[in-house]
C-alpha cells in the first residue's frame, strides 16, 4: 500500500529542526567514531546496480551497504555508541571525559558501576552492548519473544546481561523502563516518548554519517531515497541531513515498512505519531515496531513524500534478488530488514500507476540503504537458500573480475 503524505513540503530545512539535528552535529559524531575499534576503517561502499536499474526502467540504483560498517553487521553501530558517549558526557560533566577516550576505554575503572539498559529487536542492543564493553560500563538488554536465539547470542557476546520477556517489542520497551526505575539505571533507547528525547536524538544524529559518506562520493544528484521505517529513527537521521544539505531541492523520500508494523503509514494518515494496526510480528525483525517515535516524526512528517507497506514475502524475494547479482551488479548480502527499501522499489515497479505517482521514470537515480547483513546467519540461509558466506565468496569473485 502507498499513501501520499499531505504534510510534506519542499521548503528549506527549518531552523527549529536544525536546532535538534544538524549536519554540524552529525559531522562531530562522525569524528568521534573515526577511531572506534568496532568500526571498519573508512566508509561503507556505495554500489551501483545497472542491470537491475535497466530492468526496473530507471537510470540508476545505488545501494549503500551498511552490512560492511563493522563486525556488528548493521548501521546501528553508528547510533548506540554516540548516544552512550553523549549520555556519559552529560551525566559526568565534572569529569571532563573526552569522547574518543570513552570509546577507547580510558575511563573504564571510573565507569564500572554505571549501567545502561535498552529494549531491542537485536541490532541496537548488539551495538549498545559493544559500545558499553568498549567504554567499560555495564549493559542490560531486554529482548521480546520474537528475537531469535542467534541475535540473543550475538548480543551476549559483547558482555550484556540478557532479560527475556514473553511479549512483543513495545512490551519490552515498557519492561526496560520499569527495570531502569527500579535499579536506577539509564535507558538508552532509539525511540522517543513523552519526556524522553535527548538520547533518541543522539542515536539518530549518529546515522548522519551514512548521508555524509554518500554525498562525498556522488557524481550526480539522486532523485529518490527509499528508507526503512521501524520507529523512524534511521529515516529521520538520513533524511534530515539530506534535507538540510539540499534544501528545497531535496530528493523525494519514500519510507517503507512491514504491512503488519505500519506505525509510520498510520502516522501519515493521522497527521501525528501513531501506532501500528497489525500484529507487529514480521520477518523484518528490525522493523517490527508498533509505535512511531514522536521525535522522529517531527522530521518525517514535513519531508517524507510517500509512506508504503510491504509484505514479508516481498522482502524475502528482494533478499534473494540482490544476493544473486549479475555480470554488472555486485552480489550483496542484505538481511530481512536491510532489504526493505529495495523491496519497496521493486513493489512500485510492479504497479506502473503507483510508480508514476512517485515520479519513477527513466531519469530516476535511486538510493536505497542496506541497513544490515546476515545478522542472524541461520535465518538468512533459510530465507535466501544460500549462506551469507557463499554470497560473499561470489561477491569477492565479482570484485576481482572488475
Amino acid at each position: 500500500m502507498l499513501i501520499v503524505n499531505p504534510n510534506a513540503t519542499q521548503e528549506s530545512y527549518p531552523k527549529a529542526l536544525q536546532n535538534i539535528m544538524s549536519i554540524r552535529k552529525a559531522n562531530e559524531s562522525r569524528a568521534w567514531l573515526a577511531d572506534w575499534s568496532r568500526l571498519n576503517s573508512g566508509g561503507t561502499p556505495l554500489y551501483s546496480l545497472p542491470d537491475m536499474a535497466a530492468e526496473l526502467g530507471v537510470a540508476d540504483i545505488l545501494v549503500k551497504d551498511e552490512s560492511e560498517r563493522s563486525v556488528l553487521g548493521s548501521f546501528k553501530a553508528l547510533g548506540a555508541p554516540i548516544a552512550l558517549v553523549r549520555l556519559i558526557l552529560r551525566q559526568f560533566p565534572e569529569q571532563r571525559y573526552e569522547a574518543r577516550g570513552l570509546l577507547a576505554g580510558e575511563y573504564r575503572d571510573a565507569l564500572a558501576d554505571f549501567t545502561v539498559i535498552s529494549a531491542t529487536d537485536g541490532n541496537h542492543g548488539r551495538a549498545l552492548a559493544a559500545a558499553a564493553q568498549s567504554v567499560g560500563c555495564r549493559c542490560v538488554i531486554v529482548l521480546h519473544a520474537n528475537v531469535s536465539i542467534e541475535r540473543e547470542e550475538a548480543i551476549a557476546t559483547y558482555g550484556a546481561e540478557i532479560v527475556r520477556i514473553s511479549g512483543n517489542y513495545d512490551e519490552s520497551v515498557e519492561e526496560a523502563a520499569a527495570l531502569a526505575v527500579k535499579n536506577d539505571w539509564l535507558v538508552v533507547s532509539d525511540t522517543s516518548y513523552d519526556g524522553y528525547e535527548e538520547i533518541p536524538r543522539d542515536v539518530m544524529q549518529g546515522y548522519g554519517t551514512i548521508s555524509a559518506e554518500i554525498v562525498e562520493v556522488l557524481s550526480q544528484r539522486i532523485t529518490h531515497v527509499f528508507l526503512q521505517g521501524g520507529v523512524g529513527g534511521m529515516a529521520a537521521g538520513i533524511a534530515s541531513y539530506l534535507w538540510e544539505l539540499y534544501g528545497a531541492e531535496r530528493p523525494t523520500f519514500v519510507v517503507v515498512e512491514p504491512v503488519q508494523a505500519d506505525c509510520l503509514y498510520q502516522s501519515a494518515i493521522a497527521g501525528q505519531a501513531a501506532k501500528a494496526t497489525g500484529s507487529v510480528d514480521s520477518v523484518m525483525a528490525g522493523l517490527a515496531c508498533g509505535e512511531t517515535s514522536p521525535l522522529a516524526w517531527k522530521f518525517l512528517q514535513p519531508c517524507v513524500d510517500f509512506f508504503m507497506t510491504i509484505e514479508d514475502e516481498q522482502a524475502v524475494s528482494a533478499m534473494r534478488r540482490i544476493a544473486v547479482g549479475s555480470a554488472s551488479d555486485i552480489p550483496v548480502v542484505s538481511g530481512e530488514s536491510g532489504v526493505a527499501g529495495l523491496a519497496g522499489l521493486i513493489g512500485l515497479d510492479n504497479d506502473p500507476q503507483l510508480a508514476e505517482q512517485v515520479g519513477l521514470n527513466s531519469g530516476s537515480r535511486i538510493l536505497v540503504i542496506n541497513t544490515e547483513g546476515a545478522t542472524a546467519p541461520g535465518v538468512y540461509r533459510a530465507l535466501v537458500g544460500e549462506s551469507a558466506q557463499s554470497v560473499l565468496a561470489r561477491q569477492l569473485v565479482w570484485l576481482q573480475g572488475r
